[in-house]
C-alpha cells in the first residue's frame, strides 16, 4: 500500500510531528504502521507487525504501535511488555476512544495525531523523557514489513 492512499503529504507531516512531540514527553518509542487490509483480528496483526518492526527490542520495552488497516477500517494499539507491566489495565482506552471518534468522522490524520500526542502525555508518568534517551526506533510511518 502506498502511504498516500491513506494520508496526503501534509497529513504525513502532521503525524511525524506528533510522534516527535510525543517522544519529547516520554522515553517511549512510538511508531505508526499503515497497510491496506487486515484479514485476521487487528490486534493479532498488530502484534505480528510490532515484532516484525523489532519494536520489542527497545531497552525499556516501551514501544507503542499504532496499527491501521485502511481499507478494512481496522485499528489496534499495542504497547510492549514494559508498558503493560507498568500501567493500569485500561490505560489505552482514552487514546483509542479519541482516535476512533475521529476515524468515525473521517478525520483519520487528525485522530491519529491526537492519539499519538495523548499517548506521549500518558506515558510521561511511567516513562519520562530523559536527556540521555536516544531514538531507538524510526519515526517514519511504515507500510511494509
Amino acid at each position: 500500500m502506498s502511504l498516500y492512499n491513506f494520508l496526503n503529504k501534509q497529513e504525513e507531516t502532521e503525524i511525524l510531528k506528533a510522534i516527535k512531540v510525543a517522544e519529547e514527553n516520554t522515553s517511549g518509542e512510538i511508531r505508526v504502521h499503515i497497510e491496506s487490509e487486515c484479514k485476521i483480528d487487528a490486534l493479532e496483526r498488530a502484534k505480528v507487525v510490532f515484532k516484525a518492526l523489532n519494536m520489542h527490542k527497545t531497552e525499556l520495552h516501551n514501544g507503542v504501535l499504532f496499527y491501521i488497516a485502511a481499507d478494512s477500517r481496522h485499528f489496534a494499539l499495542v504497547g510492549d511488555e514494559g508498558i503493560s507491566n507498568a500501567v493500569p489495565f485500561n490505560f489505552w482506552e482514552e487514546t483509542k476512544n479519541v482516535i476512533l471518534t475521529h476515524f468515525s468522522n473521517d478525520k483519520m490524520a487528525e485522530g491519529l495525531a491526537k492519539g499519538i500526542l495523548l499517548a506521549g502525555e500518558q506515558l510521561k508518568s511511567y516513562f519520562p523523557y530523559n536527556k540521555k534517551d536516544k531514538n531507538e526506533l524510526s519515526d517514519e510511518i511504515s507500510t511494509k514489513i
